[in-house]
């Protein structure tokens, strides 16, 4: 279940963060808490169920209109498909990667159409750690500060939507901050 948990950003590198200010699983209440910190968050049906052995080309062929309806404004037009699984040789590389506080030049916009993973947005004092899981499309601004955990065995799919050719970018904060925070179980 998508689950929304605030937290103080802590003052010490070395700080425990308390108890979160607020946690919710209510699909209204994170669309708004995250809307007011600028991030917009939807909930689409992600009907396909994928094979076992789908690849990029067979799981953007199955969310042809979900990509179509992102892609209508014309500023997402790369696109790809990150499926990780348990027995992925390359998920302990990735986590570390993705696990440490970076921004984007661009927007981060995810559909998860399988499993899930918990985003890490470090906004002003605050930490916001959303749990998103098959249906949750989440759109992160450029700029913000963030991470994101799959677990040591990741079970998802997203779907990623990029403005540049390039695909994923990201310029590292070197701050410490996530490892003060719960990680995916």
């Amino acid at each position: 279940m998508t689950r929304l948990s605030i937290h103080p950003e802590g003052s010490a590198s070395n700080t425990i963060p308390s108890l979160p200010l607020l946690e919710s699983t209510n699909p209204a209440v994170i669309k708004t808490e995250l809307e007011t910190r600028g991030i917009e968050f939807q909930r689409w049906p992600a009907k396909v169920e994928l094979s076992a052995q789908a690849i990029e080309a067979d799981i953007l062929a199955a969310y042809t209109a979900e990509i179509a309806r992102v892609q209508t404004n014309g500023r997402y037009p790369t696109v790809d498909a990150i499926r990780m699984k348990p027995d992925h040789p390359q998920r302990e590389q990735l986590r570390q990667k993705f696990i440490a506080e970076h921004t984007h030049a661009e927007d981060e916009v995810r559909f998860f159409v399988e499993g899930h993973g918990l985003f890490c947005l470090h906004i002003n004092d605050e930490v916001l750690q959303v749990l998103c899981e098959k249906n949750d499309w989440i759109r992160v601004p450029a700029g913000t500060r963030h991470w994101f955990d799959m677990g040591s065995k990741p079970q998802f799919c997203a779907i990623r939507f990029f403005n540049n050719s390039e695909g994923w970018l990201a310029t590292f904060t070197g701050d410490p901050i996530a490892e003060r925070f719960a990680k995916l179980q």
